[in-house]
């Protein structure tokens, strides 16, 4: 184990940076260095190069570790963290009985505690960006903004477009206007801001009119930002769109002209080969959800074909878990339990598939490719540092591939994001995590007790004395 000390990291002036190797996007380079300054990367190169351009920097060595960009989450519900306990062995379509009773018992005080206890998870877990589809609490969507920038999290911040309500199939020319007007003002609400990026977000294709669907896709391309939309995620959602439009969701979308480079399609687990070759087309995203898809029993999406046929997609937790090595490996193992062993196809991907879509892969997927995701000269510095002396990581020979299968957020020492520290070994720095965490918990009871939660299964506990009864 190294000796590191927070102090030589915690500085607000420019940083030398020297770890034992950097994760480049083609591979870990060793004897590598960076240059952090005015929150992004000045500069990536040989260690002993930057030390003589720039000799006013005392070089900060990082033995032990391995530096790479931060991961990026492509879809969450940050509002969702006090359900997460709630959300294990349900039916599909449980935002009809969890999330909606549970994000519409929050008010202000609790539905920031709930975004802030999701971006301090993400941290830990080595996310320095998450993308929020959106709540569905009664509150002004900033307070979503104003949790995140207080963990320190890069956001990418869905306002939610919906002008259909409930089974409807329409809305009232009014309701969209509406709609359709704090649309265009949540894009201009937070140019310039360092941390957080708007963005766009319909629950899913039904819950808005074409027109609206349509717009919202203008808007966001005209702005450089993405539409989020849950799409194909569930059989019923599918069987819904063939009844109403007599084609799928992702059909119907292209149909109206809302597929494009500016849509992030959420789940995407249901797809014909001509879906596959409308999203390759037209350049939509996807988020590959593999953890949401095993907890909820859905299908899994085809990543591995997805990759081979080039669309973009990003690999999101969907609010699961906030672990990015973890991610990286449910990402692979979902395609080998559904689609390699089948095949006898050994590989699923290999690592470095994976690293890059938990990574520069979500960075294009959630519109901020240009900005964040790599290691390089100009881009935000997003970026961990991975102590590869643990057992897990002190013999690897393939180190994308160990990271997916053996790294794990204990190894993480610290995450920067806008050239900041904000974690330091598993604690958020400048605030008291322990306390806020005890705070939150206490109001996440509150919510869940007052919320009208259904849940189809008892807990664990109570199922097993059901069980031993019988």
């Amino acid at each position: 184990m190294n000796q590191l000390t927070r102090d030589l990291l915690d500085s607000p002036g420019p940083l030398l940076l020297v770890p034992d190797a950097v994760l480049l996007p083609e591979g870990p380079a060793d004897g590598y260095a960076v240059v952090v300054a005015d929150g992004s990367f000045r500069t990536v190169g040989p260690a002993g190069e930057l030390a003589r351009t720039h000799p006013g920097l005392d070089a900060v060595t990082l033995p032990g570790h391995l530096l790479m960009p931060g991961f990026v989450d492509a879809h969450h519900h940050l509002t969702q963290s006090f359900g997460s306990a709630l959300a294990f062995g349900e039916p599909s379509e449980i935002f009809r009985r969890v999330w909606v009773p549970l994000e519409g018992a929050l008010d202000e005080e609790s539905a920031h505690a709930a975004a802030k206890l999701a971006a301090l998870e993400a941290l830990r877990g080595g996310f320095t960006t998450v993308t929020d589809a959106g709540t569905r609490a009664d509150v002004d969507v900033d307070i979503v903004a104003s949790a995140a920038r207080d963990a320190g999290i890069r956001c990418v911040l869905g306002l939610v477009c919906n002008d259909v309500a409930g089974d409807a199939a329409t809305a009232a020319e009014d309701s969209t206007a509406a709609v359709l007007e704090s649309a265009e003002k949540h894009l201009a609400r937070y140019d310039g801001d360092p941390l957080i990026h708007a963005s766009l977000a319909v629950s899913i294709p039904e819950a808005a009119t074409s027109t609206t669907l349509h717009r919202t896709a203008r808007l966001a391309e005209e702005a450089g930002a993405i539409v989020q939309i849950h799409v194909n995620e569930h059989l019923a959602g599918v069987e819904r769109s063939l009844v109403r439009h007599g084609l799928r969701p992702l059909e119907h979308l292209h149909s109206i002209g809302a597929l494009g480079p500016q849509l992030l399609a959420a789940h995407a687990t249901l797809l014909t080969p001509r879906e596959l070759t409308l999203l390759a087309d037209t350049g939509t995203a996807v988020s590959y959800n593999p953890v949401a898809s095993a907890w909820k029993g859905n299908a899994v999406a085809p990543a591995t074909a997805m990759a081979e046929r080039g669309i973009r997609f990003g690999l999101g937790t969907d609010g699961t878990r906030g672990d990015g090595f973890r991610l990286a490996d449910a990402a692979e193992f979902a395609q080998r339990i559904a689609y390699g062993l089948a095949t006898g196809d050994s590989s699923c991907g290999a690592g470095w598939t994976w690293l890059e879509h938990a990574t520069a892969g979500g960075a294009d997927a959630v519109g901020l490719g240009a900005r964040t995701g790599t290691v390089a000269e100009g881009l935000a510095a997003d970026f961990l540092l991975v102590d590869i002396t643990t057992p897990e990581l002190a013999l690897s020979r393939d180190v994308p591939w160990e990271l997916v299968r053996r790294g794990n957020r204990d190894q993480i020492t610290a995450v920067f994001v806008a050239g900041e520290l904000r974690l330091w070994r598993g604690l958020p720095t400048g605030w008291d995590g322990p306390a806020f965490v005890r705070q939150a918990a206490e109001l996440a009871r509150a919510a869940v007790e007052k919320a009208p939660i259904t849940r189809v299964h008892p807990t664990s506990t109570a199922a097993r004395q059901g069980s031993t009864a019988r």
